[in-house]
């Protein structure tokens, strides 16, 4: 500690030594900067604020109805991008900046300076933002503010409505293509179908299935045919005389029989649901019971009779005639189901045939199905998207976004800078240390012991003692009178300071 006071000591006897040098410092730097500041041109401020309202009653009526653009971003970017070069070149034309370059140097410098020197401010939570421009002219910084707002303002319309038109354009072009790629589809579909036309499957029908159905046809024609054939091989008998049968008491016997089996099926149905909830002694069931072995002993009695009746052969002609008539119907019918057969037959075996076709026929045919499903679904998807560009167009253009004006830009009336008030007191700072370190550097290069510890320290000798110094009276008075003139010297500066602060505010 005490080595560090003797070193502050001794810097500042080395500038006391030099203190003429420190005021001439003062003096020069400060009178040099203060007629620097002065000269420095004087330069104007324009500024504008506008207010972004992006809470349109549009926005969530047509929410659902198509896409909504992002209008906080949209405002965002175009803050952020607004001092891009093509927005800087349009607002040098609109000014009239672009007479005042002589050569593409000079263009390229105004293009750089406007990018520095235009300020933004603002934030999308507040929708409050500030354009700020200084320039010598007055006229020529409210211009530039004022046309750096309407890009602004354009722009925001502008970009959105040109993005819109390109979107209506690309989803036009797509829509054409795809029209082409679902007619190619339709044509493929309608040109497969004609050429398989024996071998698709009906609606909802498969090969499988439709061989399955032809199946059963078949053997259900076979089974057709076989009882016809048993019914005319029955009527040539009768004709014959190996079977003789009164037709019209077969008939009577028959219906009867028929009557009685009917009633007995209900009957059991009956009982059969009434033994699934009662006891075989419910009063239903015990009756139910005795009316089918009366039907059962009926039934016997009548098999009975048509045993004990004689047979004998009709001999009277209406009877034949009534027997022929019956065989050419059974002869008809037998060709008909006969041709049935043959039908169902062919149609089997063509389609049994075309057992290894019909799965790779099948395979193209929902191979084009789903192409033209999946071309035909995209179409519709772009015809939807088109009708939703095309209102989120209109949307831009009914005015989303409204720009309120708050403090439009004027042409200032009084400078802005340069803030000469800090200038100047940068300057005395800088006049003051100046002054100092002046005086220091002299004393360091040309250097004196200004104390017996520092003497001792460099030169590691013994020191003995020290004479001081046996000051007269002149030379007092002469030192105090340096010392009242630096005195005045240093509050000189002072004065000097703050008349220059009193005329720059």
């Amino acid at each position: 500690m005490e080595e560090l006071s003797n070193q502050v000591l001794s810097a500042l006897k080395g500038v006391w030594k030099y203190r003429w040098l420190t005021a001439a410092l003062w003096w020069l730097v400060f009178t040099l900067g203060a007629l620097i500041i002065f000269l420095l041109p004087d330069t104007y401020q324009a500024s504008a604020r506008v207010f972004v309202d992006t809470q349109s009653v549009l926005k969530p009526l047509m929410s659902s109805m198509t896409s909504i653009p992002n209008i906080e971003q949209q405002v965002s970017i175009m803050n952020r991008t607004l001092l891009s070069r093509p927005n800087i070149e349009r607002l040098i034309r609109m000014a009239d900046l672009d007479i005042k370059a002589k050569n593409s140097k000079e263009y390229e410098q105004m293009v750089l300076d406007l990018m520095n020197d235009i300020k933004l401010g603002g934030t999308s939570r507040e929708d409050i933002y500030t354009i700020t421009y200084s320039h010598r002219n007055p006229r020529l910084a409210k211009d530039v503010v004022q046309s750096l707002l309407t890009i602004f303002v354009e722009g925001s319309f502008g970009d959105k409505k040109q993005d819109s038109q390109k979107a209506v354009a690309f989803i036009d072009e797509q829509i054409k293509s795809y029209e082409t790629k679902l007619a190619a589809a339709e044509n493929a579909l309608k040109e497969f179908k004609i050429r398989n036309a024996g071998i698709l499957p009906g609606e909802g029908v498969t090969y499988t299935t439709k061989l399955d159905q032809l199946a059963d046809a078949l053997q259900q024609a076979r089974l057709e045919l076989r009882e016809a054939e048993q019914t005319r091989n029955a009527l040539r008998k009768q004709m014959a005389g190996e079977e003789p049968v009164l037709l019209v008491d077969q008939n009577a016997t028959t219906s009867t029989q028929s009557e009685i089996d009917t009633r007995l099926q209900g009957l059991y149905k009956n009982l059969d649901s009434l033994q699934m909830q009662f006891t075989d002694r419910h009063p239903d069931i015990i009756s139910i019971k005795r009316l089918i072995a009366q039907l059962e002993e009926r039934k016997a009695q009548e098999a009975g009779q048509r045993k004990e009746k004689p047979s004998a052969r009709p001999n009277y002609s209406p009877m034949l005639q009534q027997l022929a008539a019956s065989l050419a119907e059974a002869e008809a019918s037998v060709a008909a189901l006969t041709a049935r057969v043959d039908e169902y037959s062919a149609r089997y075996a063509k389609l049994k045939a075309m057992v290894n076709a019909v799965p790779e026929v099948e395979a193209q045919l929902a191979q084009l199905n789903r192409d033209y499903q999946v071309n035909k679904d995209n179409y519709e998807k772009l015809i939807g998207r088109r009708e939703a560009a095309k209102l989120s167009e209109e949307l831009t253009s009914t005015g989303m976004i409204k720009f309120r004006i708050i403090d439009p830009p004027i042409v200032p009336q009084k400078p802005t800078g340069p803030n000469r008030l800090r200038l100047l007191s940068l300057l005395l700072a800088a006049s003051l240390m100046a002054g100092i370190g002046g005086s220091l550097i002299m004393s360091q290069m040309r250097p004196a012991f200004m104390s017996l510890a520092t003497l001792r320290q460099t030169t590691d000798l013994p020191l003995l003692g020290a004479v001081s110094m046996n000051w007269t009276p002149a030379q007092r008075a002469r030192e105090t009178r340096a010392a009242y003139l630096l005195g005045l010297l240093f509050l000189g500066l002072l004065l000097s300071y703050a008349a220059a602060a009193f005329k720059a505010a």
